[in-house]
């Protein structure tokens, strides 16, 4: 980390910085429906507003493949982003060219403007080289303070830094912190509890982790696919079966590697998912053909739990049960809690991601007892792969 170029090193008052942030936010009818992305970039908004910069903000909304589509216009996203900041921000609706440019060009230290959405322009995700020229030409320096989006060769993320000095932003240098400790070099032991429906969606994870976590806990239906290569009976639970040969690999190389495997013991178990379907808890040996198994049991939970106050690092992603359909949620919320709880007292180092996992930490209301919460999606999951990101590599001094 010693070699990611930081704001902290910069004179910024007076410089002309593009700022890539991801305001990515779900909406409806012309509305912010969630404003949890914006609220996460206001305090680097208004460091940046305080410190004399002149701060042109950009990002893309929902995938307009190329062209204008007044539905992914980020002109709400502008006005919210004012209201919620208590900052002046000037909607520009383009994001490219000479009309642009003039404004941009015309703004005075501790001006705020957004651009229209980038995506609007086919070069964006091309990474076209021409068109991240263009979009260098508003700034004197350029600041990525987008991890989510980090994940993307695009030209506002990747092809920029060809034409301006590029920077990590402080959200971004707070994620990376934050992940580097919970996997780069973290206390021990360290846990990766590891949820969600797929196998096939987190193979690449769970090989990557697997060497170098103590524990690993699997829970959601994923686990079911590890339950099968166990050579346990699931009923009609959600397995990928073509997967089963690979998680008993995967079984076999944590043996390997002194990485303990935690699988639920007991199961909370229904016919159908709904929230009127009659459910019972039932040990994970017991589970029979026309059973669904939806979320974990409290025996599970209580295993679970107590391996979390034998740890001082927890990296977490995806829910333990169908959390959205009360009541297979308990077991998500009763461990997070758990976690939160040894976080609030110093005891446990807690990094989440992804989207359910969010959610579920949102239901739950433990997001801010955790050490670090990471809004991103798919660039979470590809940095637990191991991968390189490129909108991160282009922020290290060669």
């Amino acid at each position: 980390m010693e070699n990611l170029r930081k704001l902290d090193r910069v004179e910024l008052r007076g410089k002309r910085i593009y700022l890539r942030a991801d305001l990515n936010v779900p909406m409806s009818q012309g509305k912010v429906t969630d404003a949890t992305r914006i609220q996460r970039f206001i305090p680097t908004l208004q460091y940046l507003h305080n410190a004399g910069a002149i701060v042109i903000v950009t990002s893309h909304l929902g995938r307009p493949k190329g062209k204008f589509n007044a539905e992914m216009s980020l002109k709400p996203v502008a006005d919210l982003l004012a209201q919620l900041s208590n900052l002046k921000i000037e909607f520009i609706e383009e994001s490219v060219g000479q009309e642009a440019l003039a404004k941009t060009k015309g703004m005075r230290s501790g001006e705020v403007a957004l651009l229209e959405n980038l995506r609007f322009h086919i070069e964006e995700e091309a990474n076209d080289a021409t068109f991240a020229g263009q979009l260098a030409d508003h700034a004197d320096i350029y600041v990525n303070d987008a991890f989510s989006a980090a994940h993307r060769a695009h030209a506002s993320t990747h092809a920029i830094s060809k034409f301006l000095p590029a920077y990590a932003g402080p959200s971004m240098v707070a994620e990376l912190e934050a992940l580097q400790a919970a996997l780069g070099d973290p206390k021990r032991p360290v846990t990766a509890l590891i949820g969600g429906a797929k196998v096939s969606s987190k193979i690449n994870v769970l090989q990557h982790l697997v060497p170098r976590m103590d524990k690993l806990i699997i829970g959601g239906g994923m686990a079911n696919t590890f339950l099968l290569a166990k050579g346990m009976n699931i009923g009609k639970s959600l397995a990928e079966f073509d997967l089963v040969e690979t998680a008993r690999a995967i079984l076999g190389k944590a043996k390997e590697c002194g990485c303990e495997v935690l699988l639920p013991v007991d199961a909370v178990v229904a016919n159908t998912l709904s929230t009127d379907a009659f459910f019972k808890t039932v040990h994970i040996d017991h589970v029979v053909e026309d059973q669904m198994i939806l979320d974990v049991g409290p025996d599970s939970i209580e295993l679970f739990n107590n391996h979390l106050k034998t740890c001082q690092t927890l990296l977490w992603n995806g829910p333990l049960g169908a959390f959205e359909v009360k009541p297979f949620g308990e077991g998500t919320f009763a461990v997070a809690k758990q976690a939160a709880k040894l976080t609030k007292t110093g005891k446990l180092l807690t990094v989440a991601g992804g989207g359910d996992t969010v959610a579920a930490l949102n239901v739950a209301a433990v997001t801010e007892l955790f050490s670090y919460v990471s809004t991103a999606g798919g660039a979470f999951l590809e940095w637990l792969e191991g991968k390189e990101l490129p909108g991160i590599s282009v922020l290290f001094e060669q």
